[in-house]
């Protein structure tokens, strides 16, 4: 079923820049409801997972809540109060750094690492059962075209990448 169908649209797409990304939209929609219900299951959204990922990645040193940011698949505005949530629930701590006092660390917790373990399983699961019928050729072209995609639209200084291109949003 092509995307005008299962939104009902009547009329053609405008151009086929607006029909991939809507296209995108709605697939990353599907994709990520069963990773919302599978993290909402263990107390957790997909942004405070991927964080928790990012933490148990950097080890015992940490990351800086900027670099955590940075590091997010879906960029969030106020990481810090994601980690403040985090550190409430015990999945996260911070800690002054030994050579700057003003930089502040964060670190995952054993807490953090058994709630990560409990999920890596049924996240692998979900990945196979989501996209595993394309096949490894098809997954590697679709890879290619997102990160195709994304690097012609890294955002310039001061300003969100291909608003004035794209219209962002458009025809929605």
């Amino acid at each position: 079923m092509t995307l005008g169908d299962e939104i009902g649209k009547s009329k053609p797409f405008e151009t086929p820049e607006q029909e991939a990304y809507l296209n995108l939209l709605r697939t990353a929609s599907v994709l990520s409801e069963g990773f919302a219900r599978l993290f909402a299951a263990h107390g957790l959204s997909e942004t405070a997972y991927n964080a928790l990922r990012i933490l148990r990645g950097a080890g015992e040193g940490g990351r800086m809540c900027q670099e955590i940011g940075g590091q997010l698949v879906a960029r969030v505005p106020d990481v810090t109060r994601l980690v403040d949530r985090l550190e409430r629930e015990g999945l996260v701590s911070r800690r002054r750094g030994e050579r700057d006092r003003r930089a502040v660390y964060v670190v995952i917790t054993a807490r953090g690492l058994e709630a990560l373990a409990a999920l890596d399983e049924p996240v692998m699961h979900l990945h196979r059962a989501q996209l595993g019928h394309m096949g490894g050729e098809d997954l590697a072209a679709l890879i290619g075209l997102l990160e195709r995609a994304r690097r012609g639209n890294a955002a310039p200084a001061g300003g969100a990448a291909g608003e004035a291109r794209t219209g962002a949003g458009a025809g929605t």
